[in-house]
């Protein structure tokens, strides 16, 4: 098959620039990976798809039915139309998690090891955290080391659902990242599923008429995607069309097997605020939408990735138009970032992006650590990204039809516990208990208030006025 796109040279994007995250494209060092057979598997019962089509509540619309608070057929119903995903493998036993309509806001933790940084048990330890710190979900990233190793110990590290890039694998198989064939894209699919990873991300979305719509813009950053960036050298030093959307039926026969979630990434997502709602990204939307379509119909479960930077006034559009386009399917959105000035501080543009694109429909949202564009994250920035991203995630709960109700006893008992001055109830209730206490016993007062107003307190003046007319009365 030719390209029918203009040569690298004529695209204004040369290899090299496609270097992202530290991983050369150019210079990948050999992770070797053979074809992972699957004829130990055995026969494959139903989707979870197929049985919500049936009409069955499974153990795991039920137990999801349980933590949200809401009817098991409403979440079975939703789960048959694709509207809410529960990634859970075949073969892996873990707790089942809603991501959807009527859902409560779930959040991502990436970990992962990079060629620079190799510390497999210290990704272990930042996945473990993940969790402990509110993590619904986690996603192995890594690219340099012993990416089985990696990859296994999380699997058995955490009890919540794990994911993957495959083709992080497949490109880590050759020396150069443009060499490798369809067969490793696959193969790592497949060797991922068969040891119980619960969704993966692929980049399907990079067509060639994606390709073509990123020739003709005048974009800043090109492809920010590690796999997009990949998909894309690929493609074009190949002169084919990328494998996972032409093939993308073999790819639902594997994800089929093993009731594994597709994770529909977003190749051509905008990497900042100038390139937000541009061509390639709506273009991608638009097959993404597609391939939902599909994957519906091969009874596999699916949630789409979407854009990274996005302004403040962009994002509603942004959302809507993603949920259109791909009819409801749950969104999983990395932020956005709704600036471009604040490394350092990214966990923070992040979290407001995330607030804003939920209260328009985002369902799942990827948080983003302090050290995002800078650095590999540290246990630490794990806990901060996580702790700024469920604050994000409980103001888009506070408004959103399921969840409301039980946000909304939170606040309410917050309310009632500051009414009291009731410090250990407060702190009870907060997000990090631990670190409102550390912040009001450092500058503790001889008050039953916080030493901002002491006596002066507008709570406790009030309290006390209505206690002596009580009195009086």
């Amino acid at each position: 098959m030719s390209l029918s796109v203009h040569p690298v040279q004529d695209l204004n994007i040369q290899i090299q620039d496609l270097n992202v995250y530290g991983w050369n494209l150019q210079d990948l060092s050999t992770s070797g990976l053979e074809y992972y057979s699957s004829t130990s598997h055995t026969e494959q019962k139903m989707t979870l798809m197929e049985d919500a089509k049936k009409g069955v509540i499974t153990p795991e619309i039920e137990a999801v039915a349980k933590a949200e608070g809401i009817d098991a057929e409403i979440v079975r119903s939703c789960v048959a139309k694709g509207l809410v995903a529960i990634p859970k493998n075949a073969r892996r036993d873990t707790l089942p998690v809603g991501i959807g309509k009527y859902m409560s806001t779930k959040i991502n933790a990436n970990v992962g090891t990079s060629r620079d940084c190799i510390d497999i048990d210290a990704e272990i330890e930042k996945a473990k955290a993940a969790e402990a710190f509110g993590a619904h979900a986690v996603m192995d990233l890594s690219t340099g080391g012993d990416l089985d190793e990696i990859r296994t110990r999380i699997l058995k590290a955490v009890n919540i659902p794990v994911g993957t890039v495959p083709i992080y694998q497949a490109a880590a198989s050759r020396k150069i990242v443009v060499e490798m064939s369809s067969d490793d894209m696959f193969n790592a699919v497949r060797k991922h599923a068969e040891q119980g990873v619960d969704f993966v991300t692929v980049h399907a979305g990079v067509n060639l008429n994606s390709l073509e719509r990123l020739r003709q813009s005048d974009r800043i950053m090109n492809v920010v995607s590690r796999g997009g960036s990949f998909t894309l050298a690929w493609m074009l030093h190949n002169g084919e069309d990328n494998p996972f959307y032409a093939e993308f039926d073999y790819l639902l026969e594997i994800a089929k097997e093993y009731d594994m979630t597709l994770s529909l990434g977003d190749g051509m997502r905008p990497g900042c605020i100038a390139d937000a709602s541009d061509r390639p990204k709506v273009m991608e939307f638009i097959t993404l939408g597609e391939l939902v379509k599909r994957s519906r119909e091969a009874n596999v479960q699916t949630f789409v990735e979407g854009p990274g930077h996005v302004p403040l006034n962009e994002i509603e559009l942004s959302v809507r138009g993603m949920k259109e386009l791909c009819d409801g399917a749950p969104l999983y959105l990395l932020g956005p970032l709704v600036t471009d000035i604040a490394p350092g501080f990214d966990h923070i543009t992040g979290a407001i992006g995330g607030a804003v694109a939920g209260m328009h429909g985002t369902d799942f949202l990827c948080m983003v650590t302090p050290s995002e564009h800078l650095a590999l994250p540290s246990i630490e920035d794990i806990k901060e990204g996580l702790l700024v991203t469920k604050l994000a995630a409980h103001t888009i709960d506070l408004i959103k039809e399921g969840p409301r109700e039980r946000a909304w006893k939170q606040d309410t008992a917050m309310a009632y516990a500051r009414r009291d001055l009731d410090w250990e109830k407060q702190f009870e209730l907060a997000i990090d208990g631990d670190r409102a206490r550390k912040i009001r016993d450092a500058r503790k007062t001889e008050s039953d208030a916080c030493s901002m107003c002491g006596e002066l307190c507008a709570v406790k003046i009030v309290k006390e006025a209505f206690g002596e007319k009580k009195e009086e009365e």
